[in-house]
């Protein structure tokens, strides 16, 4: 399991950045859900891949409904360590990166984890239905819609450039 595991812990990772839009909040739902999968490890017959993204799932979820709650510190821009690089590329890499990370926050929940799974994983639909455990149609419309407005929202932000 521990070979499996450290092999799974990229694709965890893109996945908790996914969720969480920042690099400290993946690192923290990776590391929750690690310790989930050693007190929990798969049932009989499980892929870990599987069992892995599930609970990786359900803690970003608790996470949510947790963070409705409180006030978190890191919502504080002032209060966050930003590092800054200089060059042009850089910059608009992360100009990019932070405009893709924009508009995958303005998808619904449900949206974001299929474009995630399918898209920036790189998994199968039946994979995606299988770990968030809906319907392949579901996931196909999920993700249609996701993408659309993906579009829109770039489009959007190009007329309001022009």
């Amino acid at each position: 399991m521990k070979t499996e595991l450290t092999l799974l812990l990229p694709a965890l990772r893109r996945f908790a950045y996914s969720l969480t839009g920042t690099m400290p909040d993946a690192d923290d739902l990776v590391q929750n859900t690690v310790v989930r999968l050693l007190k929990s490890p798969p049932p009989e017959g499980v892929p870990l891949a599987k069992w892995a993204f599930k609970i990786c799932r359900n803690q970003w979820i608790d996470d949510y409904r947790s963070q409705k709650v409180r006030t978190l510190a890191t919502d504080k821009p002032e209060l966050q360590d930003e590092n800054f690089t200089d060059g042009e590329a850089e910059m608009i890499n992360d100009i990019t990166l932070g405009e893709v990370n924009t508009a995958m926050n303005s998808l619904s929940d449900e949206q974001r984890e299929v474009l995630s799974l399918i898209a920036v994983q790189g998994m199968s639909y039946s994979e995606a239905a299988d770990i968030l455990a809906i319907p392949t149609g579901t996931i196909m419309s999920r993700l249609a819609r996701a993408r659309a407005n993906m579009v829109s929202f770039f489009n959007q932000k190009s007329g309001s450039m022009a």
